[in-house]
């Protein structure tokens, strides 16, 4: 089968689309031939060893001259080709889309995915749609349900509101009935206005933290603010969610992971809430989204598609351009 393949760190240039053996499925895992996968920042991530610092913690994903796991991506779409001897819950030809982990392997024509991270595909998606949905919505689903706890009513704030996970924040926190202000540059407001956000801050012409308008929860999804910037917005009892983000700037000791060991620093020392997120995709979270999906509370947005063999160029485009939405590699 034909993947992309990365044996040592660096630009998307590292990035080989070349030959492989057709993975095996163990015995809780299904083989799925791949029809459509998504890019995450998590690949460029993965991709550059960046930050460096990750290289020391992350041992079973990062090795000394590349990472551990060869092929790159998380997110897949496709058909179930087989299932090991204990998959109870799916057969052969059932349409599907999960996330693979940090073992990645979604940028290939077939991947072995856990049974346990697969769910059906939502009935009103293309493959295209289902695979931009499961790491960046399940990253917005745990981090406004799960960590921020979001009621009906309170004002959410969310940096980064046109990004991958950004436009699915807007949508969920909608959902959950939320008053709603996205933050984004000037050629998407009209975009984030489209997905429901009641309010949109163009960031190229108003500082959010500089406002007087106060909010219960804010998402920060960027990591372009200081966490006195960000907390200067909350409510006296607020909740700020951190996630990381931003573009790669030619690597970094400790990059977005920063703000986090901050925030770690000094929560025990003020009142707001300062609480960091890991949005791993979960059979709960796939299925919450494949329910919202279906009503039609939410839907994915994609920004461009590209073909299996240009992987690397759609890492790229993500990882420097600030691309809107998801960015998704069709077989």
């Amino acid at each position: 089968m034909k993947a992309i393949v990365q044996d040592k760190y660096g630009s998307a240039d590292v990035l080989e689309f070349r030959a492989v053996d057709k993975p095996v499925a163990a015995a809780n895992e299904l083989l799925v031939r791949i029809h459509a996968a998504s890019v995450n920042a998590y690949d460029w991530h993965v991709m550059r060893g960046d930050p460096y610092l990750a290289r020391l913690v992350l041992r079973s994903m990062f090795g000394f001259g590349g990472p551990k796991p060869k092929i790159r991506g998380r997110d897949f779409a496709g058909t179930v080709e087989a299932v090991g001897a204990g998959v109870t819950r799916f057969r052969p030809g059932d349409e599907v889309y999960g996330d693979l982990g940090d073992g990645g392997g979604a940028f290939a024509e077939y991947a072995c995915a856990p049974e346990a991270t697969v769910e059906p595909k939502p009935a009103n998606l293309t493959f295209e749609q289902a695979a931009a949905v499961p790491l960046a919505a399940s990253t917005a689903l745990i981090g406004l349900r799960d960590v921020a706890q979001v009621q009906p009513g309170q004002r959410v704030l969310i940096n980064g509101a046109s990004g991958g996970v950004g436009t699915f924040a807007v949508q969920i926190a909608k959902s959950f009935g939320a008053e709603v202000t996205g933050v984004c540059s000037a050629r998407n407001v009209d975009l984030v206005r489209s997905i429901g956000a009641d309010h949109v801050v163009d960031y190229t012409q108003e500082d959010f933290a500089r406002s007087d308008r106060r909010y219960d929860i804010v998402l920060d999804l960027v990591g372009n603010r200081s966490l006195a910037a960000c907390r200067r917005v909350l409510t006296p009892d607020g909740t700020l969610v951190l996630s990381g983000g931003g573009v790669s700037r030619g690597g970094s000791l400790v990059g977005p992971m920063g703000l986090l060991i901050k925030a770690g620093l000094v929560k025990s020392f003020v009142r707001h809430r300062l609480l960091s997120l890991d949005g791993s995709p979960t059979q709960d979270t796939l299925a919450t989204l494949r329910a919202l999906i279906e009503s039609g509370e939410i839907t994915p947005v994609i920004d461009r598609t590209y073909s299996l063999s240009e992987a690397p160029e759609a890492v790229r485009y993500l990882e420097v351009e600030h691309a809107r939405a998801k960015v998704v590699i069709t077989m």
